[in-house]
């Protein structure tokens, strides 16, 4: 990784474009609720199949979608650029559900359990592949991504997590149509449940997971230290509690959904240790800034020059 600076007058370093006010957050948040509305509206009215695919992206993407808003919203934390959060969303979400699809069905029968059991074993299995199966993702996404250190994780994972979410979601959705008979108010009410409770779940896990893995790092180069370890247990018990720990119900939703303390505990202390970590690499990144004087978007233009520069090879002087 290249320590050396730009000098004081130099040419600046073009920084990521802003992105328009128009494009903020909330305003994904409520075009897409709107969508929504009409169009389960339109579907139910008139008892359209060919629209629950439409109702059925909408309402599972939704809310992912929009917490990847906020983040392009907030882009000047990092040294992400929108398109490495797309990418980070789409692409890193599609592999670590692949890879769960595929791991759990080989791995869990070894260990002598299945999908949720026996008891808390089985959920903690899940938690493990799941997750370990985001943070590999992570790590691909970013291989050769500069990185100025842990916000960028943090943000990169809650990428990765949402577009896992997301796409489990619409999963969900389908796989509650086929077991009803094809009850679509049922499979719209998990869909709107799933929704609700995505920014607790997959996206603040892989963010925590993610940090750590950032922090200790460098570009191009991941190392597996105890922080990393400490952070990926860490998740994986709190997804197995969120699964698994289904007693005692504290509460019940709209649609007889019901609300479990170990949900609601999971959520709670996802977000406050989430909180922590945000704000411990907001001060690596303060200090970041302080050192190299300048902006981590400067420092992240500035080195990917070197490292491309450096990685094309010299050309012979023509004959």
């Amino acid at each position: 990784m290249a320590t050396d600076r730009p000098a004081a007058g130099a040419m600046p370093v073009p920084r990521h474009p802003p992105r328009p006010d128009r494009t903020t957050w909330r305003g994904v948040l409520g075009a897409g609720v709107v969508l929504f509305i009409l169009t389960a509206g339109v579907m139910l009215a008139t008892r359209n199949p060919n629209l629950y695919p439409t109702v059925t992206l909408i309402g599972s993407f939704l809310v992912p979608v929009t917490f990847v808003a906020f983040l392009v919203d907030h882009q000047h934390w990092s040294t992400l650029s929108f398109e490495t959060i797309v990418r980070g969303f789409v692409l890193g979400g599609v592999l670590g559900i692949l890879g769960a699809s595929i791991l759990e069905p080989l791995l869990l029968p070894e260990f002598g359990t299945s999908r949720g059991g026996p008891g808390m074993a089985g959920w903690l299995a899940v938690g493990v592949i799941e997750e370990g199966c985001k943070l590999a993702a992570v790590a691909w996404v970013a291989r050769r991504l500069w990185h100025a250190g842990a916000l960028d994780g943090l943000l990169l994972g809650a990428a990765v997590g949402m577009g896992f979410s997301a796409l489990e979601s619409s999963g969900y959705a389908f796989t509650v149509l086929m077991a009803s008979a094809g009850n679509v108010p049922a499979s719209l009410a998990e869909m709107v449940l799933r929704a609700l409770l995505a920014p607790f779940g997959h996206g603040v896990w892989t963010a925590i997971v993610g940090a750590a893995l950032f922090r200790d790092s460098v570009p191009g180069h991941f190392r597996v230290t105890a922080r990393l370890a400490l952070a990926f247990a860490f998740v994986a018990v709190l997804h197995a509690a969120w699964d698994g720990l289904n007693a005692p119900i504290i509460a019940v939703l709209p649609l007889g959904v019901p609300l479990s303390a170990g949900m609601v505990g999971a959520s709670v202390l996802g977000l406050i240790v989430l909180a922590v970590v945000f704000r411990g690499s907001s001060r690596q990144q303060a200090r970041l800034d302080r050192q190299f004087g300048m902006t981590p978007a400067d420092a992240a233009a500035d080195d990917s020059r070197r490292f491309h520069a450096a990685s094309v090879p010299p050309t012979s002087p023509p004959a």
